[in-house]
């Protein structure tokens, strides 16, 4: 970070974790309710969901991807798992809807990581309700060819990874999750999966396996330093030593949103496990927030101040380690460029602490990725066209 003038210089931020399509519900699902959790949200989640076709696809994803760039984020890893038509069906071309985000994310200017999503169940033992049918897949091999497909697709674009993807424990068998591993390792890619996000999935997994996520996982040789925990939350201390060398993904603004819980980020960090964050559902695009969430929640649990990190261990976090989290190298010519005449910064001072822990998203001027301009004077290339297809679906989608 360096200050030029009325400006700061920042690197390039990362979310490692997006459902760019769940933009389309922020803020629907906030009504009170007195079984309201995050399993009525997925119930909601999911129906929309049932709503999707290509066009939707890329018209929700680019207007999340231009709103992201607005904030400061230049590299994504999408968790995608809508694959198949709504009867679980696949389209002539097997990977059209991830071709579609794939799209978009150029179109707003973003690097990606398409993080194809394996999903096979409701449960141990539980066919794919109605609504999952079009996340999953016949088989192991379907998945990874599409993983193979798309690898090659997109070997010389730059711009572009492929990951492996199990989304969690409770939607993918064990040998599922130690195949899947194993391609990941022979081919080097990224391997994200959700795991001890929700108690109910501990509990589960100890019926089924005897074993509690992270433990399965170690067992199954699934956790090396390509593998990224998404939300990490419920762990017990010796599973954050299991994690040494891996990443968790802290997706806060959503975490919250859905009620999870927090983790102990301290037992992490003492363990040797690497951070970075992910906007996951889009409940909030600000980058700004989403990286000091991550410090002040710990301050919530622990009921202590500056106790896991400053704003200079949160900057490389948004920066150098979410590009590591996707398989991106963060390249010097991925910036991002700060207005410190904002209102949120007037006052705040000069360093990384007052940043991450004044600045809103909105204070964001210019963005570039590989040096071309992204974001000019708070305004995001191509927004108006994005704004009003956004709009467009959500009215069609209803």
């Amino acid at each position: 970070m360096r200050r030029e003038g009325d400006t700061f210089v920042i690197p390039g931020l990362a979310t490692a974790h997006s459902h760019a399509f769940q933009r389309a519900i922020r803020g629907r699902t906030h009504k009170r309710s007195a079984s309201g959790s995050f399993w009525s949200w997925r119930t909601l989640m999911y129906r929309f969901a049932q709503g999707l076709d290509p066009e939707a696809a890329y018209a929700l994803a680019r207007y999340a991807y231009a709103e992201l760039a607005r904030h400061g984020i230049t590299a994504v890893g999408e968790f995608h798992y809508v694959h198949h038509t709504p009867d679980g069906t696949p389209y002539d071309d097997r990977t059209e809807l991830a071709d579609a985000t794939i799209r978009a994310a150029r179109d707003a200017g973003l690097r990606v990581t398409l993080l194809r999503v394996l999903y096979a169940r409701a449960g141990a033992g539980r066919p794919p309700e109605p609504e999952q049918r079009r996340f999953c897949d016949g088989s192991l091999d379907d998945a990874l060819a599409d993983v193979s497909t798309l690898r090659a697709r997109y070997a010389d674009d730059p711009f572009v990874r492929v990951g492996v993807a199990p989304h969690s424990v409770r939607a993918v068998p064990a040998e599922w999750l130690r195949d899947a591993a194993a391609h990941a390792r022979a081919h080097a890619l990224p391997f994200h999966m959700h795991v001890a996000e929700q108690r109910r999935e501990i509990r589960e997994c100890l019926a089924e396996h005897g074993l509690r996520p992270i433990e399965l996982l170690a067992e199954l040789g699934a956790i090396d330093a390509r593998f990224v925990g998404v939300h990490a939350t419920h762990l017990r201390p010796h599973e954050a030593r299991l994690l040494r060398g891996a990443f968790a993904c802290l997706c806060r603004t959503t975490e919250r949103d859905l009620g999870d819980g927090s983790p102990d980020l301290i037992a992490l960090r003492d363990a040797g496990v690497r951070f970075c964050v992910g906007t996951d559902s889009h409940a909030s695009s600000d980058a700004f927030e989403e990286l000091r969430a991550v410090e002040l929640d710990e301050r919530v649990r622990s009921e202590a101040r500056q106790v896991a990190f400053d704003g200079e261990a949160l900057l490389r976090i948004g920066s150098a380690e979410g590009y590591a989290a996707i398989g991106f190298d963060l390249p010097s010519d991925d910036r991002v460029f700060v207005d410190a005449n904002d209102a949120s910064l007037v006052g705040a001072g000069d360093d990384a602490d007052a940043l991450v822990f004044a600045a809103s998203g909105r204070a964001v001027r210019h963005v570039e990725v590989a040096g071309v301009r992204i974001v000019e004077d708070g305004v995001p290339r191509g927004l108006d066209e994005a704004r009003a297809e956004f709009v467009r679906t959500l009215e069609r989608l209803g």
